[in-house]
């Protein structure tokens, strides 16, 4: 059914003048922008003396969690691995040695370099086995350091209970997660 001809409004063209032509308002925007950040206040963080304030709901480094008898929570159900949009995880599921689960991961690897930090691994684990930390401190000298393999994910976990640092999304609370005040 084609529009009726009442129901088609024309806008007229827009007239361009010869400054428009020339993009002066906008080279002007530019300047007066490079202006107020030349003139106005600095802010100069001093990262390593002084640590940054993160907020609640940072999303970091990746870690594996471990449960209360201290084996890997992760049942290589392979869902963290499927949601991951950059496909930078990497599953080899066993069967598990343990009666209570049926497989778990023989070998866990998260590419780091190739990961967005979306945290779309962690919200779709059923298991809350993969959490993004609030560690941001994340150098390598080569791609094959920047490979975090399941050992080196499971020491995140342990650093990050030792130092106190687990993420706000471990704790249940009235809030959202994300709404949360730091403890």
């Amino acid at each position: 059914m084609p529009i009726a001809e009442k129901d088609v409004h024309w806008i007229p063209e827009p007239k361009i003048g010869l400054a428009d032509k020339l993009y002066l308002p906008a080279i002007l925007q530019g300047v007066q922008t490079t202006m107020r950040h030349f003139f106005g206040p600095k802010i100069t963080q001093e990262y390593p003396e002084v640590r940054p304030i993160l907020p609640p709901n940072y999303r970091g480094v990746h870690r594996l969690n471990r449960d209360e008898q201290g084996r890997v929570k992760c049942v290589a159900c392979y869902m963290c691995s499927t949601a991951c949009p950059a496909h930078c995880i990497d599953i080899v599921a066993a069967p598990a040695p343990w009666p209570d689960r049926e497989k778990y991961p023989e070998t866990f690897v998260i590419d780091e370099l190739r990961c967005i930090y979306c945290g779309m691994c962690e919200q779709a684990c059923p298991c809350d086995a993969i959490e993004l930390t609030s560690v941001f401190e994340l150098t390598g000298t080569s791609r094959e350091e920047m490979m975090f393999d399941k050992e080196k994910l499971l020491s995140l976990f342990d650093k990050t209970v030792q130092g106190g640092k687990d993420p706000v999304r471990t704790r249940s609370g009235t809030l959202s997660i994300a709404s949360e005040p730091p403890p």
